[in-house]
């Protein structure tokens, strides 16, 4: 039997088998659980994932696929939010996103979530649809206006702050409070996440001028301060930092404990595990309890300072202080023992992380690989990534790019190789760093048809490659007299930039 569905704005009448149906509903139901995913749940969102990231890109329409694929009355809350996270965490295009997230508010009966829209505005903003972005904002705040939240306002002013002026910035702000968040009163709260906006990009300039003009508008609390404070903190000037701290505690706002793990982590990344301690010591005779994270700064501290003694000495105190040790806090002690080139006690405590079903994430893995490369060199490194590929981990793009480095300058072209399957296998566009390395190192080995087979993945998938790369792919080819692959190449990039306009660095293509 078939289920026949109609698209909307058109006539067009979407078949899907009824055992698919059957199938996909049963995998949906059960993603709809607040249970852990199970394996089953998780393998249909990566089947779903790739065949999204997959698909020809602009050259058809995505919807008649995810009709064909995604029968809408199977839907379900957190399957959708777990495919945007995933297309969120494969470097997706956002326009394939975009149209994933349309599909299902469009055609399914679904109430989309606050925490899907806020994915699929973060996936356009991290590639500069801005435009895109600001007409999905407007469009909600017309539909569905619960959908509009603080940290979607934070997604856009942030990508904001981080690509264009400071007085786009100002504007943007200015257009959420009059046109997109109609009726809502702009306070405090609003004010922080413009102020926070400048801070996380390490504009402090830019924040202390946005303070100075709409402070006496927005009356300022501990979050301001410890938003403006944790600025000065990234920012790298410890100095700064405890100026702005004593004015903050003269204006008569009162230090919290984020006050204080702000103070410290600026000491503890200084080497001043020192300042560090004492500032818990004074955490606990104001009567500020220390949270896990103050002690996981501390212990990363301890690290920095070569002190491995004092490290595993704050570890052990944390279920005294009726706290549970949780991935970051191992992290910080697998980072101690690391510094300390203490590699086997390292794999020891990844060992117990797995025994206490606590998970590996990918900074475990990155400090592990990083720990790998100085001490136990390519043999290491390659247990490690035969390991994290077996438990189908997908690395995030700076450990991705720092794995290809280190397989290429070492001679290990079929290991980046496998590990550019692996992610496009898994459904993840690789970041366009990664493919600069391997393109790079496969053209000087002469491997120029898998060099063009990676480069053309990566524009099937709706990214740009960078100039460099394009122009030595156009040596080479030329060079080897493969005109009509060359011809193949300019013509997915010239397609790609009709919808996704390239930004500084990446190539447009050109006539042969």
């Amino acid at each position: 039997m078939l289920l026949l569905l109609k698209m909307k704005g058109s006539s067009q009448l979407i078949q899907i088998p009824k055992t698919n149906l059957s199938l996909f509903l049963s995998v949906a139901s059960k993603s709809s659980s607040s249970s852990p995913l199970s394996s089953e749940i998780k393998t249909e969102i990566e089947r779903i994932t790739r065949i999204i990231n997959d698909h020809p890109f602009p050259d058809e329409p995505l919807q008649p696929t995810l009709f064909q694929l995604i029968p809408p009355i199977a839907l379900s809350v957190s399957f959708v939010e777990n495919v945007l996270g995933r297309l969120f965490a494969t470097h997706s295009n956002g326009l394939k996103a975009l149209e994933f997230f349309k599909y299902c508010v469009d055609y399914s009966q679904l109430t989309p979530s606050v925490d899907a829209f806020e994915k699929t505005l973060h996936i356009l903003t991290r590639m500069r649809y801005f435009d895109k972005a600001w007409e999905l904002m407007v469009e909600m705040g017309h539909t569905r206006p619960y959908l509009l939240t603080l940290k979607s306002m934070s997604i856009m002013l942030a990508k904001i702050a981080k690509f264009q002026s400071y007085e786009d910035t100002l504007k943007a702000f200015k257009t959420m409070e009059t046109d997109v968040f109609v009726g809502r009163n702009f306070s405090t709260d609003e004010f922080n996440v413009l102020l926070r906006a400048f801070c996380s990009q390490r504009e402090m300039k830019e924040a202390r001028s946005v303070f100075q003009k709409m402070h006496s508008r927005f009356s300022p609390d501990t979050k301001t301060m410890n938003i403006l404070l944790l600025g000065f903190k990234e920012s790298g000037n410890v100095a700064a930092m405890e100026l702005f701290f004593h004015d903050m505690v003269r204006r008569g706002f009162k230090p919290n404990s984020m006050t204080y793990n702000i103070r410290i982590d600026a000491y503890c990344k200084k080497g001043c595990l020192g300042d560090g301690l004492r500032l818990l010591e004074e955490m606990e005779q104001v009567h500020c309890l220390p949270t896990l994270e103050t002690i996981t700064t501390l212990i990363h501290g301890a690290g920095v300072a070569r002190n491995m003694p004092k490290a595993k000495q704050l570890f052990d105190e944390i279920p005294k202080r009726n706290l549970q040790p949780d991935v970051g806090a191992y992290n910080a002690l697998i980072s101690s023992l690391i510094r300390s080139r203490d590699i086997k006690s390292a794999i020891e405590l990844m060992d117990e992380m797995e025994r206490k079903q606590i998970e590996h994430d990918n900074l475990t893995y990155h400090t592990m690989f990083l720990g790998m490369m100085k001490l136990s060199g390519i043999e290491g490194v390659c247990e490690l990534y035969y390991k994290m590929t077996e438990r189908n981990f997908i690395p995030k793009a700076r450990t991705v790019v720092m794995l290809m480095k280190y397989f290429c300058e070492n001679q290990n072209l079929d290991l980046g190789l496998n590990l550019w399957d692996y992610l496009v296998e898994k459904g993840c566009c690789p970041h366009s760093h990664a493919l600069d390395l391997l393109v790079t190192g496969l053209c000087s080995r002469g491997r120029l048809p898998e060099a063009f087979e990676c480069c053309k993945q990566m524009l099937e998938r709706g990214r740009h490659m960078s100039e460099s790369v394009y122009r030595m792919m156009q040596r080479f080819l030329k060079q080897y007299d493969e005109m009509d692959k060359l011809m193949d190449l300019d013509r997915m990039m010239m397609k790609l930039q009709s919808v996704l306009p390239s930004s500084r660095g990446q190539a447009i293509g050109s006539t042969c």
